[in-house]
């Protein structure tokens, strides 16, 4: 099947790109004793994190129980939840979960962590757990060693929770365009996560894991010594936001969409804003990427005086942010060069509980 003859709006991977990624984070993770933990959020696609893990993921993070519940369904081995699950009809679907896979959560609150153990117990399983800490953006997490410490004392004398380490994201970093400011941020977060390892340890309590960093600090962080794991997500699409960030990763991610009409000053096509999610930055038309835009629900209009295509061509667009686009289409279409070479469904989409 050649790219004209999908259906449009339809959301396309450029394999070639997509794989010269996965390249790409190999090779920054060569020498590294930190292990790739993706984040799952961007793709929401079991399909490319089944990839992710032969190309040595050590496991998937994601953002939801509903995305990790997909991932379990799914036979995946080693799942985090990067985030609290704290509602009680939640947290008895996470321990049974449990029962099925290895599957870590974060924690920062006492009164959560006993609700998991005694839901744990009812299952009979084991959850892991990461006491969250707060790298800076101001979100969830600890704000204090002491406060890690007893969170952490709590999590290991309940039996059927396992503390395993830290979670510190800091997510503020992600689309930092000033990289000096950024490299400092990251190598303070470091030295603050380096001396809350050493304080838990010296008072009996093992540091396994410490788990974070995004696609704009994972080359860091993987030489720095300090973080075991990265949940790196967006490296795989890239995107407009991370325009001026300067990673070294190919942007693979497009909407196709069609031309739906046309006159001497603009330009029409198929795909609004319920096909890109626009909390970042906008579209960028790849034809046309000095064009400006005009977003509506159903139609992005182009203008421009007699633009170069007609009503039936097709025109693809990076999208502003690539994980909230994913989350509006139900199957992502695989290409190399004009040809479409597969399918996998988004089986996350809409996974927000």
């Amino acid at each position: 099947m050649r790219l004209t003859d999908l259906e449009t709006p339809a959301l396309v991977l450029d394999l070639d790109l997509f794989e010269q990624n996965l390249d790409t984070m190999d090779h920054i993770l060569e020498g590294s004793s930190a292990k790739l933990r993706p984040h799952y959020k961007s793709h929401k696609c079991p399909a490319l994190a089944k990839i992710q893990m032969e190309r040595g993921a050590k496991g998937i993070t994601c953002a939801k129980l509903g995305e990790a519940e997909t991932l379990v369904e799914a036979g995946f081995p080693d799942i985090l939840i990067a985030n609290e699950v704290v509602q009680p009809q939640k947290i008895a679907k996470l321990a049974y979960l449990a029962r099925k896979t290895k599957l870590t959560v974060c924690v920062d609150s006492a009164k959560n962590i006993q609700d998991l153990q005694q839901a744990a117990a009812l299952a009979g399983s084991t959850i892991h757990c990461y006491v969250e800490y707060n790298a800076g953006l101001n979100r969830c997490g600890v704000s204090s060693f002491q406060e890690a410490y007893d969170l952490a004392r709590q999590v290991q004398c309940a039996d059927h929770l396992t503390f395993d380490g830290i979670q510190a994201y800091a997510g503020q970093l992600s689309h930092e365009e000033d990289e000096a400011a950024r490299l400092a941020t990251v190598r303070q977060v470091e030295q603050t996560m380096g001396e809350l390892k050493a304080y838990l340890e010296e008072r009996g309590l093992p540091v396994r894991e410490i788990s974070g960093a995004s696609s704009a600090t994972c080359a860091w962080k993987a030489q720095g010594g300090v973080y075991t794991e990265l949940q790196a997500g967006s490296y795989i699409f890239m995107d407009q936001a991370f325009g001026g960030v300067h990673l070294p990763f190919q942007r693979s991610l497009t909407v196709l969409t069609t031309v739906l009409s046309r006159n001497s000053h603009n330009l029409t096509v198929d795909a609004g804003a319920k096909s890109f999610g626009l909390d970042q930055k906008e579209p960028v038309c790849v034809q046309l990427p000095d064009c400006p835009i005009r977003i509506s629900e159903e139609h992005i209009t182009l203008d421009g005086e007699n633009l170069p295509y007609q009503v039936g061509e097709q025109l693809s667009f990076y999208p502003g942010h690539c994980c909230t686009t994913v989350n509006t289409f139900d199957f992502i279409y695989f290409k190399r060069g004009e040809q479409v070479v597969g399918r996998a469904p988004i089986a996350g989409r809409g996974k927000a509980q």
